[in-house]
């Protein structure tokens, strides 16, 4: 596939690799700049950086093998909805189940960033129907600036363009980010109302198994998360988890070494679903039906989100309804082990 293309004013000033990203949607940023690195796309006719600042008028050429080029990430079904929007920054409401970002071994189901590409073509993207990661510009590329693990729902924070990502990305890493997670776990967490308790365990990778953090006091990396008691049941703790620090599955490996998994947690806790059987009395199943579970996935959600608006410096809290598995969830909970 060879194309040439020239710089619109409206799109002068924008770095290379930001201006490829809006001209090609379905090809990752790192693709882009490693095409240009290798000299498949050229800028007046010679080599570029993908930094560089383009010009109104500059013509580029493009020139990408089109059995080379990587599948665009899949959206969902549904669409994913908005909690909160302006001209920097949007907070959508991740549902459990979906991956953030396109899945190593399978790359062929939807995931978040699917979603968000879509949503940027329905504003007004010019797609060209059959075509892979090249379909026609867009004119927002909205980008996740944290993640969420795949069956943990609730809010997630999205630039819409280059300076907001790199604004909210210099918050997270300084900690002015403020996130708090609803999650149910096992056992009677020792707090009163309106206590607070402090995690802080230095956490690392787990040699011995991919993808797995464990406690790791010499080597690991500091973390530290706030904890507070939101609802109490006989055998169980709703909490409010608040992650100071914003390492790989903090709260869940926190949580587990201090004795309170999560209920459903097949890493580090002791179940992949939660059933009604469990905490029921009696309970009686419909004759011929297998039972079906209250909690089939993490019992964690990320409430909510506050962080500074990265142009007005306003601050900006949103918040994530309860998603219908864990409302039920506490329903039940409520009935049959509540403490009152």
């Amino acid at each position: 596939m060879s194309e040439t293309i020239v710089v619109p004013s409206e799109r002068a000033g924008l770095e290379l690799d930001e201006f490829l990203c809006l001209q090609f949607p379905g090809c990752s940023k790192g693709y882009l700049r490693r095409q240009v690195r290798d000299g498949a796309i050229l800028l007046d006719g010679i080599q570029a950086h993908p930094s560089q600042k383009l010009r109104h008028n500059q013509v580029l050429i493009v020139d990408f093998e089109e059995k080379k080029l990587p599948e665009p990430p899949h959206a969902p079904a549904d669409v994913i909805p908005l909690l909160y929007e302006d001209d920097d920054v949007a907070v959508v409401l991740k549902p459990a189940g979906l991956a953030v970002e396109p899945e190593r071994w399978a790359r062929d189901k939807a995931c978040l960033a699917g979603a968000l590409l879509a949503l940027a073509r329905r504003r007004g993207g010019d797609v060209r129907a059959g075509s892979r990661g090249t379909g026609g510009s867009i004119e927002e590329r909205f980008r996740a600036v944290h993640r969420l693990d795949k069956d943990t729902s609730g809010c997630l924070l999205v630039a819409k363009n280059l300076d907001a990502e790199r604004t909210l990305r210099g918050a997270f890493e300084k900690g002015t980010v403020e996130k708090r997670y609803l999650a149910l776990v096992e056992g009677e967490y020792p707090l009163k109302d309106g206590e607070e308790d402090t995690i802080e365990l230095p956490l690392g990778p787990d040699s011995r198994r991919s993808g797995r953090m464990i406690v790791d006091e010499p080597h690991g990396k500091a973390a530290r998360t706030l904890i507070r008691i939101v609802e109490r049941f006989r055998g169980y703790s709703l909490l409010a988890c608040h992650p100071i620090t914003g390492r790989t599955h903090q709260i869940r490996v926190h949580l587990s070494a201090h004795g309170f998994p999560l209920v459903v947690d097949s890493v580090y806790g002791r179940r992949d679903v939660f059933l009604l059987s469990e905490i029921k009395n009696r309970y009686k199943p419909k004759l011929g039906k297998p039972e079906r579970p209250l909690m089939d996935r993490l019992t964690l959600h990320a409430e909510s989100l506050a962080f500074s608006q990265p142009s007005s410096c306003e601050r900006v809290q949103v918040r994530a309804p309860l998603p219908k598995d864990l409302e039920n969830t506490l329903r039940q909970l409520r009935k049959v082990r509540s403490l009152r």
